[in-house]
């Protein structure tokens, strides 16, 4: 996919530090809450939308190799999303589903979208195994939080079955845990 284009960076001064902020990719859609903690940004839905609805379609992908900030789209391929979706953090009881046989980010099936939600996807929905596994904070609760991250290959078959996977991760549980 050919990525779009893009207005030059913007600069902000954020606590007496000038940072290179680029302009939005979805200011319709979303909105960045910028965190000076690592891995503390993240990304709010400025919409609402019902249960199963489409959010966005990913145009702006670029090939990559497996990385923090990659998404896993086939058994043995990853993309930069090149874009504000890279804010949507990690949730065991996400807002959003990330499509990557698609290419398009859906609402979940299970409730509505509303404005001020964190947008958020199961992060082992499209990654087999993660380049950096993590302790989860997401917050959902006792029973739903998954505890560690690192990709669905780890992961408890009847855990993963209450989630919406992607094909390549449904048939990776097939071929590699025979």
């Amino acid at each position: 996919m050919a990525p779009i284009a893009v207005p030059e960076p913007v600069s902000a001064t954020v606590a007496s530090t000038t940072t290179t902020v680029p302009p939005p990719t979805h200011p319709n859609l979303l909105e960045v809450s910028r965190s000076p903690k690592a891995f503390g940004s993240a990304a709010i839905s400025l919409v609402d939308l019902p249960a199963g609805a489409l959010f966005t379609k990913i145009t702006t992908a670029t090939p990559s190799k497996k990385a923090w900030s990659s998404v896993q789209t086939g058994k043995d391929s990853h993309i930069e999303l090149n874009s504000d979706l890279v804010f949507c953090n990690h949730s065991c009881a996400p807002s959003l589903n990330f499509d990557m046989h698609k290419m398009e980010v859906r609402v979940v099936d299970d409730q509505p979208l509303k404005r001020g939600d964190p947008l958020t996807f199961f992060y082992p929905s499209s990654e087999w195994d993660m380049d950096q596994p993590f302790d989860c904070t997401c917050g959902a609760g006792e029973g739903v939080c998954c505890g560690t991250i690192s990709g669905a290959k780890t992961m408890d078959q009847n855990v993963l079955r209450k989630y919406w996977l992607n094909p390549h991760i449904e048939e990776l549980l097939k071929t590699e845990r025979k």
